[in-house]
Order: C-alpha cells, then structure tokens, then sequence
C-alpha cells in the first residue's frame, strides 16, 4: 500500500488509543445510535401524520430530523463496526462514500438552518405576507434547492479528491475526511485547495451570515414590540437558535481540527471534536424541538402513549 496507485484501502489511525475502552463506547454508541434514530423518526412522524403540523416551519423541522437520520447512518454502522475491529482499513470507494454522505449531511444541515432562518424571518417581519411567501411550493423549492447545490458541488469537489494520485494511507481521524485525504497527495493540490475554499464559502458561510442578518432584522422588529410579542417570537424562534448555535459550535471545532496537528493534542480530546458535529445535532435537535415547542411536545406524547398502551 505505499505506492501511491496501489494504495486501495486508507487506515483510520485514531482508533489505536482506544484498548479496552472499546466495548463500553460500543455500548454507548449504540445506545446514542438507537436514541437518535427513533427521536427523529418520532419527529418525522409526528409532523407527517398530523394535519395541524403540515407548516412550513414544521416541515423544516422535519428536514432536518431526516438529515440527521441520514447523516448518522452514513457515520454509526462503520464506526461502530471499527469500534470491535483490530484493525481498522477501509476501502478508497468505501472512504469516498463515507466523505460524500458525512459531507453532505453537514451542508444540508447548514442550508436547511438557513432556509428556517428566512422562514423565521418573514413570519416576523413580514407577517401580513408569510401565508403568500411561503407557500408549499416555495417550501419544496427551497428544500430542493438546499439539498441539490450542496450534492452538485461536493461531487465535483470529492472527484478531485479521488483523482488524486496518494503518497500514503492513514487518516488521522475515526472516519474519512476530504482534507486529510488531500493532504496525502503526491502532487500539488492547489485546485483542490481552491474548490474546497469556495465550497466552504458556499455552504457554510453565506448560509451563516445570512442566518445572522435575518436574526439582526428580527431583533430590529421587535426592540419596539410589546413583551407579549416578543414572548411569542422567543419561542418560535429559540429552538431554531439553539440549533444553529451547536451545530455552528461543533462545525467550527472539526474544521479547526482538520487544520490542526493532532500529534500535539490528546487522542482522545481530538476524537471527542471531531465527532461532536456528526453525533451532537442528531442528538439534540429532537430534544430541542420536542421539548420547546409545544405542539410538537404534546402531538409526540399522544403518539408515544398510544403506542405504549
């Protein structure tokens, strides 16, 4: 495997620190898998079966429930298979793939932020207007727009990457990443650097500066609003901050990571960041949304008593 066109498998070498720890995170993880599964299934079909969910922010809601559906099943089988293996190789396609879906669940999720931002916004700053704006076929626009252009330019971004000619295998990370596999090229990689750059800009800051200029301007509205308005814009709006506040936290702390040397870090401190945004959004989100709102609250403990009885 060190001929750089021989090379088909990559070895994820974080995982060599974990020894005997690595029945009680399987346990763990697993449980944090299951929970995260069936919260945000209970979401989807809390919002899906009843009739008085079917708003826009609702069904945002139910976006992003299913993308943390998808962007944890891209991540948990492999990683708790890793988690019981001694060794720890995975394939180029098996590693492009897990780039690909990891990559565009945490886009989707920036995007999909973005787009409750705007619904947010013109629920308050534009009310007399929002039944107008924001009708079902501008919802699915905007939906489809939100998960379309992040997977165009990520797959022309990851196929640079997989062109690239490799100088080694390992992969300071428990899963794939773009970067540290760019970072084993043979050759220049100056495109890639570029590409990356602008995807960045794309995906991650324009959806940032755009949720922080429509919470500017619903601030605005409300400075001179009553306490009883402000009361109900808090609590539409708090969850959706929530969210975007972790999820930015956690975004913020692998893409520094990824630029990092992790041989000056502590091996477990560097796995706990890097995983923080593929396992804390799935997690919380449910909670924040089930637990905040309260039409979601009730709607889910109905549907959880009469399932249980």
């Amino acid at each position: 495997m060190e001929n750089s066109t021989l090379s088909f498998y990559f070895n994820l070498t974080m995982f060599t620190n974990i020894g005997h720890h690595r029945y009680p995170a399987f346990v763990f993880c697993l449980l944090l898998y299951v929970f995260i599964v069936s919260a945000n299934l209970v979401i989807i079909l809390v919002i899906s079966q009843e009739r008085t969910l079917h708003e826009p922010m609702y069904m945002f809601i139910a976006f992003l429930s299913f993308n943390s559906l998808y962007g944890s099943t891209g991540f948990f089988p492999r990683f708790l298979m890793d988690l019981l293996s001694d060794t720890h190789l995975i394939s180029r396609s098996a590693c492009f793939t897990q780039i690909y879906v990891i990559y565009t669940y945490a886009s989707y999720e920036m995007t999909i932020l973005g787009i409750m931002a705007y619904d947010r916004y013109v629920a308050v700053c534009h009310p007399l207007h929002y039944h107008r704006k924001m009708s079902r076929k501008t919802v699915f626009s905007l939906v489809a727009m939100a998960w379309v252009f992040p997977g165009f330019v990520l797959t022309a971004c990851i196929s640079l990457s997989a062109g690239l000619p490799l100088c080694g295998n390992e992969i300071q990370k428990v899963f794939c990443a773009n970067w540290n596999v760019v970072k084993l090229s043979c050759v220049s990689t100056t495109v890639n650097n570029i590409v990356g750059m602008l995807l960045t800009i794309a995906t991650v800051f324009l959806p940032l500066f755009y949720v922080l200029y429509t919470y500017l301007r619903i601030v605005a509205v409300c400075w001179k609003k009553s306490a009883e308005f402000k009361g109900k814009v808090l609590q539409s709006c708090l969850p959706h901050m929530v969210s975007f506040v972790i999820y930015s936290i956690t975004g913020f702390c692998d893409i520094a990571l990824g630029r990092y040397n992790l041989e000056e870090i502590n091996p477990f401190v560097a796995v706990i960041l890097s995983l923080e945004f593929v396992i804390l959004p799935p997690v919380l989100n449910p909670l924040v949304y089930g637990l905040k709102l309260p039409e979601i609250r009730r709607h889910s403990l109905r549907m959880l008593s009469r399932y249980m009885q």
